[in-house]
């Protein structure tokens, strides 16, 4: 039967210092920890500094430097070799590990492995370009907070979209907006969008800017002429240039906010906006670009033909719904 060592803790190691300290001799401190005297010598000689003298954190970190030889890919060529031409072709950490174990290498490695050793190269090396190996290039593993918490937060009189009536979810009855900002790579360049859920017209114009104030009177121009049959409700995401949106109450139009980072809960705008995009692209500079060319994009948008509409187009849509609501009115018996 062989005899079983255990190595000295931290513990055992700061009894170690105080006894020395003390003047108690190995012996004296061996009997004490119920130790070897050999184990005691071959501590205070093996981790003993010389100016410091025997302390317990430098003579851990001393043994566990010398327990230390690297993690499998730096003492495997071969497979260190392997793992890195497999990251050189844009695979994952996970998608290496995988392959070699799906091709019953004769050393595998697992990708918390591979991660680690890319970092630990970064740190030892002080070299960032080790992160290119990574798919994400990122310096530091983990996810990427976002600064600060939701704008939801900070909007006056916000009602969730929970609360807004069910009739608007199936888009039978009309009369239910659904308004976005369309952004672009230079900044500051913005076009607001809004779109009945119904017929799925579409309302476009350049703005300023993505401020509140210019934002809420453009709303203002377009659905005050309306009446609360045409619009009865809007709904915003949480973009702070959406703030005073109360104002809208004063129209008789309610207004609701998707839940916080749920865009898709106001998923007719986002389609259209999706759709505009073919001939808006994010990278193009709407300073430069006539009116009128804005507006032919929307016209062209507004008469084609849908197949949810079947095979009507929104303008002729949402021209039947303005029609009904006409007729409807002067039907209407008038009070007495």
């Amino acid at each position: 039967m062989g005899t079983h060592y255990d190595h000295l803790t931290l513990e055992a190691r700061c009894a170690i210092a105080r006894l020395h300290e003390d003047g108690q001799s190995r012996r004296q401190i061996a009997a004490a920890l119920g130790r070897s005297a050999s184990t005691i010598s071959r501590e205070l000689k093996r981790n003993q500094g010389v100016q410091v003298g025997y302390k317990p954190g430098y003579a851990q970190e001393q043994t566990r430097a010398r327990r230390w030889t690297g993690c499998r890919l730096e003492r495997d060529e071969d497979l260190r070799n392997t793992v890195l031409d497999g990251l050189k072709r844009g695979w994952s950490p996970e998608q290496v590990a995988g392959h070699l174990k799906q091709q019953q290498a004769k050393t595998t490695v697992s990708h918390e492995t591979i991660y680690r050793f890319i970092y630990a190269q970064m740190r030892r090396t002080q070299d960032g370009a080790w992160r290119s190996y990574l798919p994400k290039a990122k310096f530091k593993r983990g996810w990427r907070g976002k600064p600060g918490g939701s704008p939801a937060s900070f909007i006056k009189d916000r009602v969730s979209i929970s609360e807004r009536p069910k009739t608007a979810d199936k888009r039978h009855i009309p009369g239910h907006w659904e308004a976005d900002l369309m952004l672009f790579s230079t900044y500051g360049q913005a076009i607001l969008a809004i779109q009945e859920r119904t017929s799925r017209l579409l309302l476009m114009t350049r703005q300023p800017s993505k401020a509140a104030q210019p934002v809420i009177e453009q709303l203002i121009a377009w659905l005050g002429p309306m009446g609360e049959d045409i619009c009865k409700t809007l709904t915003f995401d949480n973009g702070t240039e959406f703030a005073l949106h109360y104002r809208l109450h004063k129209l008789g139009i309610k207004t609701y906010f998707c839940d916080t980072h749920s865009p898709w809960q106001k998923g007719g705008i986002e389609n259209a906006i999706g759709r505009m995009r073919r001939p808006l692209p994010r990278k193009t500079d709407i300073s430069v670009m006539d009116p009128d060319t804005l507006t032919g994009y929307v016209a062209a948008y507004n008469n084609t033909p849908r197949k949810c509409l079947g095979f009507k187009t929104p303008a002729q849509a949402f021209l039947s719904q303005v029609l009904h609501f006409k007729r409807e009115s002067i039907c209407r018996p008038s009070s007495a």
